[in-house]
Parts: structure tokens; sequence; C-alpha cells
């Protein structure tokens, strides 16, 4: 299958605005027209004719060709689209404009690309828009509470003169609460727009969750690192915890060893069952900057028979 050049065919510029493309088709169409036209190659010329325009005047047709790069592909024999190239398109079979003859076939290179609803009904046709898919990242905080957002989207939009730019749309987003990772948000009618009087189709967003300074998750648990102080990990007691609810207290073991690890039930993501809270105990030392704090030390060392390193023959 060769690749074949439909601003060349039509004698445009590939930023060719939509009405010099429908100028030039009609020029040519004119010219090239069989019952106007003699000699055995005028068919085939009008035919391709009608074929570049049939892409270059439809602005999805011609944004998913232009991606396939037409300045890189001239020439090519044995042309085969990349896999993926027409993601996001979907294509129907229109008639071309006066006299064409769109109901015979066109060349193996747009058969293969742009056929897409062969056999379909050429008259008043209706087509569900098609579904749409994109990644959303959420924060824990909207995971365990449930939210609105709003989210962005990039979508091609055709401008009065038929170019096609990409815009920002903004949607809100209802986050539902303990929604898990991997999950879809469905919101209906905001896919692609439907071909005729049918519904648009539906956007499906897949949830990832957005790395937190704090908390790691596990399905539906957290974790987190608990700083504690030397003496509250030797005597014990009560600290304050963040949780994605609020602050809790949380008790400490006596002798609490560092990587000691503390559930709270419960206090995971919301779910069936809802998750656990694990924190795993880090004891820090503070920095010894003062005389007074030195000598406290330097007390402990003497008062203290302590060897952490005994159990490896320190």
């Amino acid at each position: 299958m060769d690749f074949k050049d439909y601003y060349k065919t039509l004698g445009v510029e590939p930023k060719a605005s939509a009405e010099e493309i429908k100028r030039a088709y009609r020029k040519l169409a004119r010219k090239h027209h069989p019952d106007v036209a003699t000699g055995p190659e005028a068919e085939a010329r009008f035919k391709d004719i009608s074929e570049a325009y049939e892409v270059l005047k439809d602005p999805e047709k011609r944004q998913a060709y232009d991606q396939l790069g037409s300045e890189d592909s001239q020439g090519q024999s044995g042309f085969r689209p990349p896999p993926g190239w027409d993601s996001g398109f979907e294509f129907y079979q229109t008639e071309s404009g006066p006299g064409s003859r769109t109901h015979e076939p066109y060349s193996d290179f747009f058969e293969s690309l742009f056929r897409r609803q062969a056999g379909a009904d050429r008259g008043a046709r209706m087509e569900r828009g098609q579904d749409q898919h994109a990644q959303i990242a959420l924060d824990i905080e909207d995971v365990y509470r449930g939210a609105t957002r709003s989210l962005t989207l990039r979508m091609p939009t055709v401008g009065p003169d038929g170019s096609v730019t990409i815009k920002n749309r903004t949607i809100a987003v209802r986050i539902p609460k303990g929604i898990a990772e991997g999950q879809h948000i469905r919101l209906k009618g905001q896919g692609m727009p439907g071909y005729g009087a049918a519904p648009a189709g539906d956007l499906f967003l897949e949830v990832s969750f957005a790395p937190h300074p704090v908390y790691r998750v596990d399905g539906r648990d957290l974790h987190l690192d608990l700083p504690i102080a030397p003496w509250e990990a030797a005597l014990g007691g009560k600290v304050v915890m963040p949780t994605p609810d609020g602050k809790v207290d949380i008790s400490i073991p006596k002798n609490a060893r560092s990587g000691q690890k503390l559930r709270l039930r419960g206090k995971g993501l919301p779910g069936r069952p809802d998750g656990d809270m694990y924190a795993t105990l880090k004891i820090v030392n503070p920095k010894v900057t003062t005389d007074e704090a030195r000598a406290l030390f330097e007390r402990m060392a003497r008062e203290m028979p302590f060897d952490p390193r005994a159990n490896i023959g320190g």
C-alpha cells in the first residue's frame, strides 16, 4: 500500500484553510469530471481528487491524517500506519460533494485508514459518540472523604475556518468516598459528540493515587513513619499522630524500638471493610547544641549500662 499525499493531489499547502481546500477541489472536479474530461485517466484522476477532498474537508479525518506525518511519508511504498495512530478518532463514510462517486471503492490507503462503518446507512444515520478514557491522580484526603474536583482535558476543537486546534475543557468530577486505585469513574455524556442526534459517548477516568508526603498506600491500608524522641521510646506515653480524618492520640509502649509497627484498626481508606493504618516508629535523636544537653548525654553514658552493639559482638 502506497502513501497518498492528499495535499499534493489538490495542489494546496498542508496549512491551507477549509475554504482554500474547497476551492481547489471544485476547480479540479470541474476540470477532471468524467462527464467533461476525456481520456482513460480522467475517471481515475477524478477519483483521486474526490478521495483527497473526502479526507481534508473533514476536520477529524484531516487531523488524523496529519498525525501520520505526511511530509515524512511522501513517496513511501509498502506504507503501514503505526499502531494506535487513530486513537481517539472515529470515522464515518460521507458524500464528497456534487457529482461525487463515493459509492465506488477508494484506494487501499483510504479504505484501510478511514473506513470504519462499512455498510452503514449513508442517510440520516445516528451513531453514539465514542467513549474516551483518561487518568486522574487523586489525593489521599479526597479518597478518604469523597470530594468534587475540576479536571482539565485537552480536546480537539474545530474553528470557523475549519482548522483544528487543541483547547482545554474543564469538567467537574465527583470523587466517591473510598474509591480504589485502578477503578474507573464514569462521566456520562462527556465523551466524543454523537453523530446526528445520537447521544455523546462517556468519559472513563482511571483512578491512581498521587504521591503523598506522609502516607503510603497498600490496598486500603495506610502506612506512615512516626518519629518519636528517645525518651518517648523509653518511657512510653501518648503522642499525637496525623490521619486523613484529623489528628489522633496514639499510645507508645514502654521500651519501644525503632521499626516497631503500631496498628490503628479502621483508620485506613474507607471500604468493605475499612482499611487499617500502620505507624512505623522511628526514633529520632535531638541535636546536641548546648553545654547542658551535652552534660545530660554524658551523664546518661556514665549511669546507663547500655551497649547497642551487644548482639553483634561489638
